[in-house]
């Protein structure tokens, strides 16, 4: 089994968000979850879904967009995948190597997922206050995600709270349940607020159907970037325009990787330019002699030219050669060096 980090506190991972986009066929599940594994995701996260036990047939829609689905109701039916078919589902993730987990919307759901054994939950935004579902969450012990995307602060606090009580871990994401969500409304600021409000680890569960909030979030220092993907733009379902391609999704997670590494590795300017020295004496300049010259020639400006390479006096200290006198003949684009001048009692005949 693929082992998580704790509590994601040294991490950025990426999570390829598959939800409903397999629309109910458990081929198109396992294809998203070769996809994710193929483009660089570090997890997968599902939604368990089990009709009979979370909606009813009064259920509204929230985007009429299925035209074999009569109600609401219909559509979670045919989002339902077994038991059994939720472990192999499990079992293909960790053999690609990734981690498995799943929002529950029911408690059965989460019995379901606790016996697969889940390394932590996601709690869903619209789930926050449900209060006989979070219990039966926390009474496994496991780390919570908590999606803030329709709750108000106060109900996000009491959930925080909730959690905190039992002695539970949390990671608080910034979330707008917009499809897709404007630039305007993604709320990178609301990840420092959360991590400075709550004294936990912040990640961002992104609707935009961009890269970019993900990149901006791990270098923000998120443990964790949840990305919605896609087969393709075409494909069917409510969350298409917000997803990634699996393209999308290996440019967000090699982005986030190096945006990682960049802000975790800060650099000392006085250990970088010593790393350079040598192409310090390729790009840099030197004082050199702009013409051959005698012994005994006492240095004017147009003697003296500005040349590469570097490793001679330097370009600064050319007031300082006018008016010293040559020890001895130089040829043209000789560096100056100190050993080329008469000392200062010669050269002022003393």
């Amino acid at each position: 089994m693929t082992n998580p980090p704790s509590i994601l506190r040294d991490a950025c991972l990426v999570v390829a968000e598959i939800a409903q986009a397999h629309d109910g066929s458990l081929g198109t599940a396992h294809a998203l979850i070769d996809a994710a594994a193929e483009a660089g995701a570090d997890a997968v996260k599902f939604q368990t879904h089990i009709a009979s036990e979370e909606s009813t047939s009064r259920e509204p829609w929230r985007v009429k967009f299925s035209r074999q689905d009569a109600t609401r109701y219909d559509y979670w039916k045919r989002m339902e995948f077994t038991k059994e078919q939720w472990r192999g589902l499990k079992a293909h993730a960790e053999e690609r190597g990734l981690i498995f987990f799943s929002s529950p919307f029911s408690p059965l759901a989460v019995d379901w997922l606790e016996e697969l054994g889940v390394p932590f939950w996601k709690v869903a935004s619209g789930e926050i206050a449900n209060k006989p579902l979070i219990d039966r969450m926390l009474r496994t012990g496991k780390p919570m995600l908590v999606s803030t995307g329709m709750c108000t602060l106060e109900e996000l606090d009491a959930c925080v709270g909730r959690i905190r009580e039992a002695g539970g871990e949390v990671v608080v994401f910034q979330c707008t349940s917009e499809y897709p969500c404007p630039p305007e409304r993604v709320g990178l600021n609301l990840l420092s607020f959360y991590r400075e409000r709550y004294g936990c680890p912040v990640g961002l569960s992104d609707h935009s159907g961009e890269i970019y909030p993900g990149l901006a979030a791990a270098w923000l220092g998120a443990s964790m970037i949840e990305v919605h993907l896609t087969l393709s733009k075409r494909a069917f379902g409510p969350d298409v325009p917000a997803s990634l391609t699996p393209e999308r999704l290996r440019q967000l997670a090699e982005g986030v990787k190096f945006m990682r590494r960049m802000r975790d590795s800060p650099v000392d300017k006085e250990t970088a330019a010593g790393r350079l020295g040598d192409l310090r004496a390729i790009f840099y300049r030197s004082l050199v002699a702009r013409s051959d010259l005698k012994a005994g020639t006492v240095l004017t400006e147009d003697m003296i030219a500005v040349k590469k390479p570097g490793g001679g006096l330097s370009p600064d200290r050319l007031g300082e050669l006018i008016g010293k006198r040559l020890r001895r003949s130089v040829p043209a684009d000789h560096p100056f060096g100190e050993s080329d001048f008469a000392a200062e009692e010669e050269g002022d005949g003393r």
